[in-house]
């Protein structure tokens, strides 16, 4: 497409005025702002406004919802460690009072052998 040629200020100035006439032009052919054309189409915008309004709305639901639930697995999962710490804890009270029986257990043989050796010298 070709540059238009604008030879002098005459043509300048006549381009100019057409292209304004145009723009008023399209100014003055759109609908009234009260006519049925533009009440429609008004009233599909607030139609499509209040479903988008639905949408984020139940995504908000959903959004909710998915922390309530991974807050409640969150505390299940603490629950669960906590009675395993219990329960490793009194796993490791009961080997240790095994081992310190085990070692009164041995005590009181090394003692009595000690016991006995002594009565065997005397």
């Amino acid at each position: 497409m070709n540059a238009p040629k604008y030879n002098n200020y005459q043509d300048r100035q006549t381009a100019s005025a057409k292209a304004k006439s145009a723009l008023l032009e399209r100014f003055k052919a759109r609908p009234a702002p009260d006519s049925p054309e533009m009440l429609e189409k008004q009233a599909e915008r607030l139609a499509i406004a209040a479903a988008r309004e639905a949408r984020m709305a139940e995504r908000q639901a959903q959004k909710e919802a998915e922390a309530a639930r991974k807050a409640e697995e969150a505390a299940l999962l603490a629950a669960q460690e906590k009675i395993r710490l219990a329960e490793q804890k009194a796993l490791d009270a009961a080997k240790k009072e095994r081992a310190l029986a085990l070692a009164a257990e041995q005590k009181a043989a090394r003692d009595a052998r000690y016991a006995a050796r002594n009565a065997r010298r005397r």
